[in-house]
């Protein structure tokens, strides 16, 4: 099996209590290292290097995910499957592990398995693009199955006939499609699932490594021989998730994030409170923004002390650009005293998490 990845460079941790002890700037560049090294093909010293921080960190998911990725395209696609398994039970809410178990488990003609794994990763990640569209690559290849059995059974049904040359040929307008763009701009990596007759023998992943531009998804092409009842060429193309499953330490970012809009307001610094709501943040009582800012402006100003202590229970992810932040809230200041739950629902905008909503209960 031969499948090119790319990697984004991985960005920092954020420096955090929550955190391990270990530089988040360390952490960042020995995995990086291991990316370069595994993407100019030295595999076996990037595996070194991912080992002997895994060593020490046994349980980071950017390590393990890249070992996962070594181990599948070094063909030890059990090890891989181990691999992606733990992460899927150890980071449930990821969806990255869930789609690359899928394409190990399609590679291996288990398509009704990848099928569950994808429905998985869209669970966890409605937004999730490439787990979309591997699934309807696999209910193609599944259907493909089911019209070449039925034509078995019985050869002069044309409507099954046509059904299935317009699913082959769907795919083989696509690998053509694909085989143009890489000759010209090789920036796409894809791996390939051969549509097959139920009798034939497994998919089989081939390719041959390409150069890939920082900017772009990886990717890597596999000739496949026709094997249909039609004898149309056709491919069921499922993508490898090459993407580092966490860019950033999102949780850490959000909680930073939330105990800067703390400490702001108990400054009673009311330009810098008010930047960390978006620009479209539901106000309260429905009242315009304008409105909303004079009320806060003048009940952050006014009171001579403000304490504001936050204890976070629950940071969860809907997906890279939504978070839910639930965490306990003591107010205290010269005129007034309280405390309480709050939940702040955060966007993220750019490279910052913004309030878009408060609610207390």
């Amino acid at each position: 099996m031969n499948i090119v990845k790319h990697f984004s460079r991985l960005a920092a941790l954020l420096a955090s209590v929550l955190l391990l002890c270990a530089s988040p700037v360390t952490h960042a560049d020995e995995i990086a290292d291991a990316n370069l090294l595994f993407k100019q093909g030295q595999r076996s010293q990037a595996l070194e290097k991912v080992n002997n921080y895994l060593a020490n960190k046994p349980k980071d998911a950017q390590a393990r995910f890249l070992k996962g990725l070594i181990l599948t395209e070094d063909g030890k696609t059990a090890d891989a499957i181990k691999i992606f398994s733990a992460l899927t039970d150890d980071y449930p809410d990821l969806p990255e592990p869930y789609n690359n178990l899928a394409v190990l488990y399609a590679s291996q003609g288990k398509y009704d398995k990848a099928k569950q794994l994808l429905e998985k990763a869209i669970s966890t990640h409605p937004s999730y693009a490439t787990a979309h569209e591997n699934l309807g690559d696999i209910y193609a290849k599944m259907a493909s199955q089911a019209y070449d059995r039925a034509l078995q059974l019985d050869h002069s049904n044309t409507a099954t006939q046509t059904k299935l040359a317009m699913i082959q040929n769907l795919f083989a307008g696509d690998a053509r499609n694909n085989e143009t763009v890489a000759q010209n701009t090789p920036v796409q990596s894809k791996v390939e699932v051969p549509v097959q007759n139920k009798a034939e023998a497994a998919p089989v992943i081939a390719g041959t490594n390409q150069p890939v531009p920082v900017p772009a998804a990886s990717a890597v092409t596999a000739p496949v021989a026709p094997t249909t009842v039609t004898e149309v060429k056709a491919k069921a193309e499922v993508k490898v998730a090459t993407e580092p499953v966490i860019k950033k330490d999102d949780s850490a970012e959000i909680t930073q994030t939330v105990m800067a809009w703390a400490a702001a307001w108990s400054s009673r610094n009311t330009g810098q409170y008010l930047s960390f709501y978006a620009h479209d943040f539901k106000t309260p009582d429905g009242e315009t923004r304008a409105a909303w800012e004079a009320l806060r402006r003048e009940r952050v100003s006014t009171p001579k002390f403000i304490h504001v202590g936050i204890r976070i229970k629950t940071v969860s992810l809907a997906d890279s650009a939504h978070a839910t932040v639930k965490f306990h809230q003591t107010y205290r200041a010269s005129n007034f005293k309280a405390s309480g739950n709050k939940t702040l629902l955060m966007v993220k905008a750019g490279d910052k998490w913004l309030i878009q909503e408060e609610r207390s209960r």
